[in-house]
């Protein structure tokens, strides 16, 4: 299938304002562009692209004084089949993983692994290692958390979510990622676009998702707490210890955010 996905974002400015958007498709969906993905900005300023240290595409740009609005549009070839399920999928001795996903293991800006060892170790110690005690974290943090667009809190850390027991796309899989770390599973934050392919549709306007990513048996396998379903037509955009490392833009300098709208929908033939 091809789904067409895009974003339209404007921000008002009192005075030029530097930028910093983590915006574009991830490099590990480049090759399902069709055509070239295209990011631009009203008024035109030049925007300069870098890969951060997580291997994500940002882009360097100034705003001018009075805003600036950010248009992406692709159109991504995809499978159309849900998330891999790996039922036998093994939890790797520590020893044995890779240098580079060991930070993986590690506490993070929004996943506090010293506040909830004890709490993840009295869930989960008991569980099968591997597949099925990732499995069960979801199912867990899936029905112990309430979803409201109403629980969103820029500063709201895993601990925080399983105290209030309520949050976004964002403090599930916050809230998941750190159990899984707290029991020595590699656990990382993705970002990008589900849209309702192959469910009913959502009446609220659609936005980003969050949803994250275990290591296991040697290679890095998505996981939805909030849905807990495997969906179809998930589009990558960036990977990070937590979502402090995926911030879609960064400003230095005062901002107002005045439209936000993105799409994700499938092509449909004629």
């Amino acid at each position: 299938m091809e789904i067409r996905v895009g974003f339209e974002i404007a921000y008002a400015a009192v005075q030029p304002t530097p930028m910093v958007t983590m915006l574009s498709i991830h490099p590990s969906r480049f090759s399902d562009i069709v055509g070239t993905e295209r990011i631009t900005t009203a008024p035109d300023v030049p925007i300069g692209f870098y890969r951060d240290s997580f291997g994500n595409v940002c882009g360097r740009l100034i705003a001018p004084a009075g805003g600036i609005i950010l248009r992406g549009e692709a159109l991504v070839r995809d499978s159309g089949l849900p998330d891999p399920v790996v039922p036998a999928a093994q939890q790797l001795p520590i020893d044995q993983l890779p240098d580079d996903v060991l930070l993986y293991l590690m506490p993070s800006r929004y996943c506090e692994t010293d506040k909830l060892t004890d709490v993840a170790w009295s869930l989960f110690g008991s569980t099968v290692p591997g597949w099925p005690r990732v499995k069960a974290i979801v199912d867990f943090v899936h029905g112990h958390l309430r979803f409201g667009y109403q629980h969103a809190h820029h500063m709201k850390s895993a601990h925080d979510v399983y105290a209030e027991g309520a949050g976004v796309c964002r403090d599930f899989a916050h809230l998941a990622l750190t159990f899984c770390r707290c029991m020595n599973i590699p656990a990382r934050y993705c970002t990008g676009y589900l849209g309702d392919i192959g469910v009913p549709r959502d009446p609220a306007p659609m936005d980003f998702s969050g949803w994250f990513q275990v290591y296991l048996s040697g290679q890095w396998h998505t996981f939805d707490a909030r849905h807990n379903v495997p969906r179809i037509g998930r589009i990558l955009m960036a990977t990070g210890r937590d979502a402090a490392d995926v911030a879609l833009t960064t400003s230095f300098g005062r901002m107002d955010l005045v439209k936000f709208l993105v799409i994700s929908e499938e092509v449909v033939p004629a």
